[in-house]
């Protein structure tokens, strides 16, 4: 009888350290999406700013290579899109319309920074909703050896079938107290991935506003060394 407990110790044993896992690996997610996300709302705070100060969408350009961020990424990705200059002889990508090259090109890039912030949200709700079941299979493995041990015992007095069943749910309560708080982040992460979702959207819809009064190209402001060139030639004629 001492061999068929074993195993089964073993497994209900195994289950708990497994929901001990779970319990480490949520609160090191919930650790490093606070990280990022935190990270993440000053960056764009910041960019915003400086944004949205530039003199003229030009000026703007020049910030998305020296300010990181979501919406700095997405910036630049719309700038890039508008950058493309019409030519007679070009690659496929020439022809696409300057409207729709930058509507896409803002989507795309929404999707990339949507992906990029759900990473690490799916092990959370897998944690979240499975282990109350493991929980259980632990506690029904343990059920199972206890009443083989009463079974060899001999006796099914309150002190003996009490002390075995409520060492066997100890497993479900430990799959509890891993799903609630794995529940509880994944909820706080998503809403906040909604909102920063929302804060792209907003920004992209101004930015293709801003690039449609543009016409959706930029103006190439001169340098200081062509605007004394053209003013020599102006003098000169």
């Amino acid at each position: 009888m001492n061999l068929l407990a074993s195993p089964l110790e073993s497994i209900e044993h195994a289950v708990i350290w497994l929901l001990i896992g779970f319990s480490v690996i949520t609160w090191g997610l919930a650790l490093l999406k606070g990280v990022q996300f935190g990270r993440l709302k000053g960056q764009d705070r910041k960019f915003q700013r400086l944004f949205w100060g530039a003199s003229s969408l030009d000026g703007a350009a020049e910030l998305v290579n020296t300010q990181p961020g979501a919406v700095s990424r997405v910036a630049q990705a719309g700038f890039g899109a508008i950058r493309v200059q019409d030519a007679g002889h070009g690659d496929l990508s020439q022809a696409i319309n300057h409207q729709d090259r930058l509507e896409r090109a803002l989507r795309q890039q929404i999707q990339r920074e949507r992906r990029s912030l759900e990473s690490g949200l799916a092990v959370l709700a897998s944690i979240g909703s499975t282990s109350p079941f493991i929980g259980l299979f632990g506690t029904v493995w343990g059920i199972m050896e206890a009443l083989k041990g009463i079974s060899a015992a001999g006796s099914a007095s309150l002190e003996t079938v009490a002390g075995p069943i409520g060492a066997a749910l100890v497993a479900t309560g430990v799959g509890i107290a891993v799903a609630v708080p794995a529940v509880l982040v994944y909820n706080y992460f998503l809403r906040r991935l909604k909102l920063n979702a929302a804060d792209l959207d907003d920004f992209a819809h101004d930015f293709y506003s801003l690039a449609q009064k543009s016409a959706f190209k930029l103006i190439q402001l001169p340098t200081a060394k062509s605007a004394g060139t053209a003013q020599k030639v102006k003098e000169a004629s």
